[in-house]
């Protein structure tokens, strides 16, 4: 396809028609009038070959191939903006930038107001957007990575990227208080037959300590699978069941949380958290600022030095 000849305003008219699933409403978001919006449509509508935006009733839905180009739309746009706002040097008291972080809500507690914090002190102009994170998202990770700056994620879930290693916790597992082998300790028939509360769940979208459980042959039955690890807790209280909980998160629960960590009966490695983005951005003089910026961070949630993978950290990262 020749670039050249595309008229790349399209692509804003197709993100505004896509987000709204209104001509009239993508019209006044972007300050156009009703015609000129319904004329990009149609060109839209011509290069595609598809008609995008179907009636039905008094709305319009989204025809399969406009569902696809929805996400795909929103990168390309991030990206052409990362492009025009790019700048030889960083000042952050100056910027206005907006940075967009892909996390888990189990990451927001640890580290998520520490990091507003210090934004908030030394770039105090610009926003940060903490985005959740899902299974579809990290198995396209590198696309995600295009319209997103980073991707805070645990090591077992993405390969092949730009990364530095910020900080480490283990797996506990959590029962209620109530539950007897709270006091009686968990066996690994325990891990069988026990009612299962798992967060990512699925058949590439799965903890890496799940997974370990998996390759020794323990099969958990699930009876409950979530995205939110926060919402865990109230899923395990009173109840049979059990789920797999980082140490960090536990451990700032409430004293009225109504579960008990225990130690796995299975031999599970390290949970290793740390940020992950494009290589494209890799010299990026506002990416490395944030990149800094979020070290420094983990390093004050947790109060302890960074873990730093020297073999696998890009130079200016060691």
């Amino acid at each position: 396809m020749n670039m050249a000849r595309l008229d790349l305003n399209l692509l804003v008219s197709l993100d505004a028609l896509l987000q709204e699933r209104s001509v009239t409403r993508a019209a006044a978001r972007m300050g156009l009038s009703q015609p000129a919006l319904s004329a990009s449509l149609a060109r839209l509508r011509r290069h595609f070959d598809d008609e995008l935006l179907t009636r039905a009733g008094n709305e319009y839905r989204l025809t399969p191939l406009a569902v696809q180009l929805r996400e795909l739309s929103r990168l390309a746009l991030a990206g052409a903006e990362r492009v025009f706002t790019a700048q030889p040097e960083f000042d952050p008291s100056s910027s206005t930038r907006e940075f967009t972080v892909l996390v888990s809500d189990y990451v927001v507690v640890v580290l998520g107001d520490t990091l507003a914090g210090l934004l908030g002190e030394e770039a105090p102009h610009t926003r940060l957007r903490l985005t959740p994170h899902s299974p579809a998202l990290v198995e396209r990770a590198e696309q995600t990575l295009l319209g997103a700056d980073v991707m805070l994620l645990p090591h077992g879930f993405v390969s092949d990227l730009s990364h530095r290693d910020l900080y480490r916790d283990e797996w506990v597992c959590v029962v209620s208080s109530d539950n007897p082998v709270a006091d009686a300790g968990l066996t690994v028939e325990d891990l069988r037959t026990l009612p299962w509360v798992v967060t990512y769940h699925g058949q590439t979208a799965s903890t890496p300590a799940a997974r370990q459980m998996r390759m020794l042959g323990i099969e958990p039955r699930v009876q409950v699978v979530t995205e939110d690890f926060i919402t865990v807790p109230t899923l395990v209280a009173g109840s049979d069941r059990i789920a797999l909980l980082q140490r960090r998160l536990v451990d700032m629960l409430p004293l009225g949380a109504g579960i008990r960590a225990l130690p796995c009966p299975f031999e599970v490695g390290p949970l290793v958290e740390a940020m992950w983005w494009h290589p494209a951005l890799d010299d990026d003089p506002e990416h490395r600022y944030l990149r800094d910026v979020i070290a420094r961070a983990a390093r004050q949630a947790v109060g302890g030095p960074l873990v730093i993978d020297e073999a696998d950290a890009p130079p200016q990262e060691k």
